[in-house]
Order: C-alpha cells, then sequence, then structure tokens
C-alpha cells in the first residue's frame, strides 16, 4: 500500500490523511449522512482539517461542519487575503485564490471528475507543488521547497 510515492512526506500525508482507516471521535456523528460520497468527502475534509488546525477556513461546498468539528477554533471566511485551508468547487476562480496561498496552505477542489482539464490546469500551474488526485476531489499543497509532484490515489 505505498501508493507508488517515494517522499516520506507525501506518503504520510496519503497514508494518515487520505486513506486513514482509523476511527476518529466524530465519525459516528457523520455516519448520520445518507449519501456515501458526501460521507467520505466530510471525513476527509475532518481529517485535513484537523491535522492542520487552522485559523481560517474558505467554505464553498458544506465543508464546514465537518472541518469545524476537527478544529473548532477555526473561522469559517468567505473573504481574506491568505488562505490557510479552502474547499472549493471546481468551477471556482482559482487563479485569484492560488494567488493567496503559501507554504502552509492547503485547498481542496471538489468534483474535478466533472472538469479533468481544468483539474489538469491546477496541477501544472506553477503555484502549486503537490497535488493528490482522488478522482471526486484534488488535494493542492504548495511547499514551495519541494520538487513538483503529482499523485493519483485510489480514494
Amino acid at each position: 500500500m505505498g501508493f507508488g510515492i517515494q517522499s516520506p512526506t507525501d506518503y504520510r500525508f496519503a497514508r494518515t490523511i487520505i486513506s486513514e482507516s482509523w476511527p476518529y471521535y466524530a465519525y459516528e456523528e457523520f455516519e448520520q449522512e445518507s449519501d456515501w460520497l458526501k460521507q467520505k468527502l466530510g471525513k476527509l475534509y475532518f481529517r485535513i482539517t484537523n491535522e492542520r488546525q487552522p485559523d481560517t477556513i474558505i467554505d464553498m461546498v458544506g465543508a464546514a461542519p465537518y472541518a469545524k468539528r476537527a478544529c473548532s477554533k477555526s473561522r469559517v471566511v468567505d473573504n481574506t487575503d491568505h488562505v490557510d485551508i479552502a474547499f472549493v468547487p471546481i468551477e471556482c476562480e482559482y487563479q485569484q485564490l492560488l494567488d493567496m496561498c503559501d507554504d502552509h496552505s492547503i485547498v481542496v477542489f471538489e468534483g474535478i471528475n466533472r472538469m479533468m482539464p481544468l483539474w489538469h490546469c491546477i496541477e501544472y500551474d506553477q503555484r502549486t507543488t503537490i497535488t493528490f488526485d482522488l478522482y471526486y476531489c484534488g488535494v493542492v499543497l504548495f511547499n514551495k521547497k519541494r520538487s513538483k509532484q503529482n499523485y493519483i490515489v485510489n480514494f
């Protein structure tokens, strides 16, 4: 279960955040969701937020209840000049969003399977560093000290 990932940092993110199978304290609440995909993505949003403990969250896809459960101190904002974590649809105006990201930012694009050409533009954008294609969503990291890498992970 190595995902074909050589980087220890990226492997850890894929293993402990994306593909984590251990139950978290909030999962029981999430089981009430009847839509399997929304439940699966909600758990992912929870794990990402739990890992990063952001000050602010941009939410355009309904991720806030899951994210706030992981980090109650986080504020959900519409406008900001800096992105800690953003959960946005693939159709959003991503150019401006990427300009507000730094080495610690994470942006999750939901629905990449509907618009793969746009996802590929985001993957190859000079501002993005590490991307994880999870079919239903894409996770983008921005650490400029790292080499550019794009992964496809069976989520």
